[in-house]
This record gives C-alpha cells, structure tokens and sequence, in this order.
C-alpha cells in the first residue's frame, strides 16, 4: 500500500491545522463581541457537544482504515449503519443532560439552549465514510474538502450568528452550520454510492472494537474538559473563559498532532506491524514527539503571558505559573499520541482508557484546590501531574506488552 507521498503528508496535517485555526478564530471573535462572561456560557455548549459525541464514540472512523476489510461495500454499509445509531444515541443523551446542565451550572445556558445542540451528532451521524476509507491508501483529499468544508461555514457563520442572537446562543449556530456542512461534504466527495445496511455482525464488532475506545472517551473527557466543569462550578464564567482560552491555546499543536496522527501514523503502524519493524516505527515517532512536546511546553510558558492580552484581551492574560502548568501538560499529551495510535493499530483499544485512568484521577486534587479557593495555575497543575502519570503509564503498558506480539482482534 505504500506510505503516504508529500502530498498527503501536507493534507493531512493542514487538515488538524486548519480545523484549530477555525475554533481559535471562533474563540477570538466570540470573546471579543460578546465578552468573556458570555463565552464562558458558549464554552459550555461546546463541552456539551464533545461530551455527547465521546460518550458514543465507538472507533468508526479508525475501524474503517484499521479492519483489513474495512475497504469492502459490505462493511462500509454497516458501518454506516452503526454511525446513524451513534448519532441517534448522542442526541438522546444531549436531551437527557440539558435540563441536569441548566440547573447545576447556575446562570448558565438554557435548558433550551442544551437541548438544541442535539442536532448536530443526529446530523452527523448520516456522514458518507468514503473520505474516511480512503485514508487507507494514504489519499487525504476527500478528508481536506469534507473537514476543511465544515471548518469554513463555521468561520463564515460566526459573525452572522452572534449579530442574530448577541450572546451564548450563537455558538449552538454555529456547531449547527459546521455539522451540517461536513455531512453534506462526505457525500460530495464520496466515489460509492451512500448504502446503509443494519448488520448485526457488524455492529457487535464495532462494540468490540470501540467497547474499550467508549471508555477511554469517557476517561478522555474527564481529563480534558473536566477541570472547565470543575472552574464554571468554582469560579464563575468569566474564569472558566480565562480557563478555556489558556487551555485551548496550549493544547491547540496536541490536538493538531493528534488528529494528523489517526490519518497519518495508523496506517503506518499498521504496515510497520505486518512487516515486524513495529518496534523500530514506535521509537522513531516517540522521538520526534518528544522534541514536539518540549518545544511546544517551552513555547507557550514564554509566549502566553504577553500574548493571550493582546488577542484576546487584558481580562484574558495568564500568569506564568498557569502558562508553565498549561504547557507542560500539552506538552505530555504530544508524547502519549503515538502510544496511543499505536494501542488502536495492534486492536489492543483497553490501553489508551488504562493509560488515561491515570489522568481522571488527577481531577480528585484539581476539584480539592478549586473548592479550597486557590489560585487557577493550581488546577491547571494537577493536569499537568495527571497527563505525565498517563504518558507514563502508556508506556509501560507498550513494555509490559511486547510491541512483537498482538492479539487476533488487531488482523479481524
């Protein structure tokens, strides 16, 4: 099958690239027309979003590229399948949280405001997967207009929305039009006809695959967006936009890295696996995240503090004990990517959410230190502490394992 030329290589990176560049615009535009109380309320429409789509989370998109059938019509119709499920679940879930959400995040967003985001994984769900399929012969065009299609007409939505609603609300517009723009994509770009077929064997596999990817969504979730619960709870709106802003800022080349690296290093590993130069791929790509990792932590402790004010706003600056919290935990999280893609590639998808397990529990002190009223570099540091121990954990679970031996499940 090859590996992937200059050219994927660059779609595949811009892709990410282009995707976080859209949310950064979205939070400068926000913050700057509606003020940081109310991107605060946005914030947590968005984290209500993520919340619903990795509580459903089964690997789709991954099984697709990483099943050796995964090419066939028969699959891909059953897939498709199980997408529509997911969706349908996602929505169901989003309804069921918004009233709890509405009252206990006080002055938040509406009841209404929660429910209408259930839209958006319906819509979702209806998503062709041919862009996705073809990633296993390294061709990234169809993910570029698909993804870089849905990032556009959410930019592109933003100041319309916010001139119609004036506050919060906008930002559920907006996730709407991006929603709904990627799903239209993927069956613009799709070569096979969009068939949808209820396979049982397919679906069972898809749990079986994805059963351990729930949890470690779930796991993921806890880790990335919990400690913004924890600071709307806390703190008030205008802190959980601070918050937000620093964290997104410094996980923005983490969420790059990581969302290049299911189109890029999956496929690779998968080859690397079934030539047994498993070991030897792992070690090169562990070494290049580190230098990522440690030029990105050094980065942002430097640049935030003076920087963030003069885009966002003087409300907006963080110290440099937050900075340096922030980007060492981004920092630990570049790192663990390859380990993770690497568990998915060898079906071996328990391992991520074990690793992971490592960091929910740093959310026990970052809650302590916000209860106790302490500063917000605090929290920020105890999710710093919890990406090291996962990073560390996922490591070992690579050692412990042998990257030589791997289950059936990783050649089904």
């Amino acid at each position: 099958m090859g590996r992937p030329n200059c050219t994927g290589r660059s779609l595949a990176w811009a892709v990410p690239i282009a995707a976080e560049a859209g949310a950064f615009a979205r939070s400068i535009i926000f913050a700057w027309a509606i003020g940081p109380d109310d991107l605060g309320r946005a914030m947590m429409l968005a984290l209500t979003v993520r919340l619903a789509e990795m509580a459903s989370d089964v690997g789709i998109d991954r099984l697709i590229v990483q099943a050796p059938d995964g090419n066939t019509a028969r699959m891909q119709s059953g897939l498709h399948a199980a997408s529509i499920l997911r969706g349908v679940v996602s929505a169901l879930v989003v309804l069921a949280l918004s009233p709890a959400l509405a009252a206990f995040f006080a002055g938040g967003p509406s009841i209404a405001s929660y429910a209408s985001l259930a839209v958006i994984p319906l819509i979702r769900g209806f998503a062709h997967l041919d862009y996705r399929r073809a990633e296993r012969r390294f061709s990234y065009s169809g993910l570029a207009v698909t993804e870089g299609g849905a990032t556009l007409a959410m930019v592109f939505c933003i100041l319309p929305a916010t001139w119609a609603f004036g506050d919060y609300r906008a930002m559920s517009a907006v996730l709407i039009a991006h929603a709904a723009t990627l799903t239209v994509m993927s069956h613009a770009v799709a070569t096979r006809p969009y068939r949808m077929r209820l396979l049982t064997s397919v679906l069972k596999r898809s749990l079986r695959f994805g059963g351990p990817l729930i949890l470690n969504a779930l796991l993921l979730f806890t880790t990335f967006y919990a400690d913004r619960l924890i600071v709307a709870r806390a703190y008030d709106w205008t802190s959980l936009a601070v918050y937000g802003v620093a964290l997104q800022l410094a996980l923005l080349p983490a969420q790059i890295v990581g969302r290049a690296a299911a189109s890029l290093l999956l496929p690779v590993l998968r080859q690397a696996i079934a030539a047994g130069t498993a070991r030897t791929a792992l070690n090169r790509l562990l070494l290049s995240h580190a230098g990522l990792g440690a030029g990105l932590a050094l980065v942002f402790t430097l640049l935030a503090p003076p920087v963030i004010p003069l885009i966002y706003g003087a409300e907006f600056r963080p110290g440099l004990s937050f900075a340096l919290a922030l980007g060492l935990a981004a920092g630990f999280r570049v790192l663990r990517t390859p380990l993770s893609q690497f568990a998915i590639a060898t079906g071996r998808t328990a391992d991520p959410a074990r690793a992971n397990l490592i960091r929910a529990f740093a959310v026990v002190p970052a809650a302590l230190c916000a209860a106790a009223g302490l500063p917000l570099w605090t929290v920020a540091a105890a999710a710093a502490f919890g990406e090291g121990g996962a990073t560390l954990r996922a490591y070992q679970l690579v050692n412990k394992t042998g990257s030589n031996r791997f289950p059936k499940e990783s050649l089904a």
